[in-house]
């Protein structure tokens, strides 16, 4: 997929989506909308949101007037029928494991920014499989210290019992708040991984989540395969260690 030429003009297909569940899902779920105006009406920008369910991505550009580029994970590019729905929308492939296509996310990334674009990203690099704010990837800081573009951190309240894990059934009635927070800009020496930190604090201070000092993914992955244990009736206890103790610089 080619990265959108004009990232500042939506895509016939995201155009028409919006008009169309604008009405349905603000007017379903009410959310309160905190430091909209956070958000620069132009030029490049990156929004880094916690990821609590598949409504986050829906959600968040609905409630801006600037089309929204994201990053989406690569497996969802790997069918023709998705790869030609996120295509259309404008979303980017990112590999979510290191590597050369790991910088080729990166690539893409600073291509839209550069081009004055709105870019979203989940620096937990996946959605929380608890409800817990988890350690950021650094990503958002390598764009940002490539591109000179300002991160706006998102915390999103509520949106985990709107649509729950394990189901696309959305459960309406639950109260959702979307807060957008000061800019943050990141200096050319930069720390890495202390800047990741900083936005994650940053991020928890719109939401109020519990922080964990280590990555979803292999909690996720963990969590997925203690559930399949259990169904089979021999789940054994994991070795004390803790998850996530090693930074891929991600």
């Amino acid at each position: 997929m080619g990265t959108p030429t004009d990232p500042n003009r939506a895509p016939p297909l995201y155009a028409a989506l919006r008009a169309v569940l604008r009405p349905l899902v603000l007017g379903a779920l009410r959310p309160t909308v905190d430091g909209r105006a956070n958000v620069p009406d132009r030029g490049p920008a990156i929004l880094c949101a916690n990821h609590l369910s598949l409504i986050d991505p829906v959600l968040v550009p609905l409630l801006l007037r600037r089309p929204v580029v994201f990053l989406a994970k690569s497996e969802y590019f790997h069918t023709g029928p998705s790869r030609w729905l996120f295509d259309s929308l404008g979303v980017v492939p990112a590999a979510r494991e290191g590597g050369s296509a790991a910088q080729a996310a990166l690539d893409r990334g600073t291509e839209v920014l550069r081009a004055g674009g709105l870019l979203c990203l989940f620096p937990e690099g996946t959605r929380s499989p608890d409800g817990r704010l988890y350690r950021g990837k650094t990503g958002p800081i390598r764009l940002a210290l490539r591109t000179g573009a300002p991160i706006v951190p998102v915390g999103l309240i509520g949106t985990r019992e709107v649509i729950p894990p394990h189901t696309w059934r959305p459960r309406l009635g639950a109260s959702v708040t979307v807060g957008f927070g000061a800019p943050l800009t990141v200096g050319g020496q930069a720390d890495l991984r202390a800047e990741a930190d900083r936005l994650m604090r940053r991020i928890r201070s719109l939401t109020g989540q519990e922080y964990v000092g280590a990555y979803a993914r292999p909690v996720h992955r963990a969590r997925v395969s203690r559930d399949a244990l259990d169904a089979f009736g021999e789940r054994h206890d994991p070795p004390s260690r803790a998850v996530g103790d090693h930074d891929d610089q991600r």
